[in-house]
């Protein structure tokens, strides 16, 4: 519109022709499709490439469990506290943008490895720095957040995975993964934290893949054609 605002004001000052406006046509701004996705069997390839045998491999483990378990972002990640976690309910309390708390629920195998973690691995980082910080570095800190995109890339890189992996990667993978088998919108833009349906719109498009496939199985004309 401003363009458009803009070249009539040269068409009064005899700069264009008055007609230029109006022949122009507005451009629909593309709605892209969130960026890279693992598929659930890339996802076990990239949480098995991890050594648990140590505490800090335990500790990316568990890290990279509790991301694909509860789509959280990176910083709501590093940001849990030890009395964020309720293990009786299992779910996790998430400090989310702009302060706002929701409580999201943990799957079995990332509450075991939290829990795991917490109490026997946890425990040798430990330092006066730690506070109730959950996931803890070598020094005993809070992880920062370079840590953890280093750490995706290498393990990324381990598992054979030619794409940039990054947390939102993983929290995009539990969304599309979620829709996939039949979640509803609405439950999972509140497991993200999102304000409106409009960006879970875009994750669904992701599917489409899926149900190209299942149309070409199910469709009775689909099954005409390889008659």
């Amino acid at each position: 519109e401003v363009a458009i605002g803009f070249l009539k004001y040269l068409a009064q000052t005899g700069h264009v022709q008055a007609r230029l406006a109006a022949t122009l046509e507005y451009v629909k701004e593309p709605k892209v499709l969130p960026g890279s996705v693992l598929t659930h069997a890339q996802t076990k390839k990239l949480l098995s490439a991890v050594d648990t045998t140590g505490s800090q491999g335990y500790r990316d483990r568990t890290m990279l469990e509790v991301l694909y378990s509860t789509g959280v972002r990176a910083s709501e990640l590093l940001s849990l506290d030890l009395n964020h976690i309720d293990y009786r309910n299992r779910t996790v309390l998430v400090r989310g943008k702009g302060e706002k708390d929701r409580v999201v629920p943990i799957g079995r195998t990332a509450l075991h490895h939290l829990e795991t973690y917490v109490k026997a691995v946890r425990p040798y980082l430990v330092s006066e720095e730690s506070g109730f910080a959950v996931f803890l570095d070598k020094r005993g800190r809070r992880v920062l957040y370079w840590v953890l995109r280093r750490m995706l890339g290498r393990y990324a890189k381990k598992a054979g995975i030619d794409i940039n992996v990054t947390a939102h990667t993983m929290r995009r993978s539990c969304a599309t993964e979620m829709l996939r088998a039949g979640a509803g919108m609405y439950h999972v833009k509140e497991l993200l934290g999102h304000e409106s349906l409009d960006t879970i719109k875009h994750y669904a498009k992701l599917t489409i893949t899926d149900l190209k496939e299942t149309h070409r199985k199910c469709h009775p004309r689909e099954r005409d054609q390889s008659e």
